[in-house]
């Protein structure tokens, strides 16, 4: 059996490579290729090419390296054609992964869709389309099986992934020995995205912001849990503005950075989930070029940003959004969640319910088996799990 998979950036990288492994277990004589990152080839994916490097976001942004995914695009509809794959996974990265889904489609290849496009949150005629050239959508939340059963998508609810992922390797007074910080001192993690265009936006207010809670709280430390897709020189490059701050930079430990952390300021995106599943109160910071805020701000049919936000369909996560990115801001509201025990509390227990909305144990191991069943052409619903968990 031949399997393509699909990713374009860190996200789908982490999540495309736990897949893999999944269905090397259940099937271990398949063979896996396509594109992703560092963590998939490691999980043994033959990759075609490696697009982490130059991952884009925005409207404005994705402009620059459109020329670059022309290029990819075309030399995936090549392996296409070559290889024959019993099966596309395709992986987020929408803007890329339907137009490859589309050529696939037009191949007979059959196709499965992972961590597919935010349909509930804009562009919902979207999923039309997936509906037409996806064999199936494996749906992550339970409020996104409806969207795309409705659109008239094959559709399986597998559960969320970080589930069985989030998970700490150490204590906190551990990893704090380890990193030389004082467990008696407050410790905020700091998070500022996966993308070089991210860090630019965030990481410098950030940095601020830590500057103003050291005024508070003299003895406070901070944490930058890297991704594994960023230059510890690009890091370096803002620390050296902020001389004298008492940050450590650790690479490859947000689990363990999140769950010792008294607080987080996290960029938005997955780590707002891996910090509610670690059950750490956190602020959520988000910034884009205007442009591309302008736009959304048109389309995005939901009130919310943070993803526990949005599963519990209400504000338990504080959010942060364009000109509220400032270092005072941020400062007050870490710091309230450190010093308020209330507010603290009232987030924690939010958080917890958020989870709670995720599905049960095993998703990966259930969207492993969707695929292979597809890519076998049988039926996948066996997999589904019932809406009430």
């Amino acid at each position: 059996m031949k399997i393509m998979m699909v990713a374009g950036e860190a996200s789908g990288d982490l999540h495309g490579a736990n897949l893999a492994r999944e269905i090397l277990a259940l099937e271990p004589g398949c063979r896996l290729f396509g594109m992703g990152g560092s963590l998939m080839r490691q999980a043994g994916v033959e990759l075609v090419y490696d697009p982490t490097s130059v991952s884009v976001m925005g409207f404005a942004e994705a402009l620059k390296s459109v020329t670059v995914l022309k290029r990819v695009l075309t030399r995936l509809g090549e392996v296409l054609d070559k290889e024959k794959p019993d099966l596309v996974v395709h992986i987020d990265f929408p803007e890329f992964n339907l137009r490859l889904a589309e050529m696939a489609h037009n191949r007979g290849i059959r196709t499965v869709y992972y961590m597919s496009p935010s349909v509930w949150a804009w562009r919902q005629g979207r999923a039309r389309k997936i509906a037409r050239i996806i064999s199936c959508v494996c749906t992550v939340f339970p409020f996104e099986m409806p969207v795309y059963e409705q659109a008239g998508a094959t559709t399986c609810y597998v559960g969320h992934p970080l589930v069985d992922i989030v998970k700490s390797s150490i204590s906190r007074p551990a990893l704090l020995q380890q990193l030389n910080l004082d467990p008696a001192a407050p410790v905020f993690a700091l998070l500022p995205g996966s993308r070089e265009q991210e860090i630019r936006l965030h990481l410098p207010d950030m940095l601020k912001a830590a500057t103003l809670i050291r005024k508070e709280a003299p003895d406070a430390r901070f944490i930058i849990a890297l991704a594994h897709t960023i230059s510890r020189r690009l890091i370096d490059e803002y620390m050296a503005q902020e001389p004298g701050l008492p940050v450590v930079i650790t690479a490859g430990r947000t689990y363990d950075v999140l769950a010792a952390a008294d607080a987080a300021l996290i960029t938005s995106g997955t780590a707002t989930l891996e910090s509610a599943l670690l059950g750490t109160p956190l602020v959520m910071v988000y910034r884009m070029s205007k442009s591309t805020y302008h736009i959304l701000r048109m389309l995005v049919k939901i009130p919310y940003v943070a993803l526990p936000n949005i599963v519990l369909g209400e504000e338990i996560v504080p959010e942060l959004i364009q000109n509220e990115v400032t270092p005072g801001r941020m400062a007050e509201e870490l710091l309230a969640l450190w010093r308020d025990p209330q507010r603290r509390a009232a987030v924690c227990a939010g958080l917890a319910q958020s989870v709670a909305r995720l599905g049960p144990p095993g998703a990966v191991q259930r969207a492993a088996g969707v695929c292979l069943a597809v890519a076998k052409g049988n039926d996948p619903q066996e997999y589904t799990v019932p809406l009430e968990h």
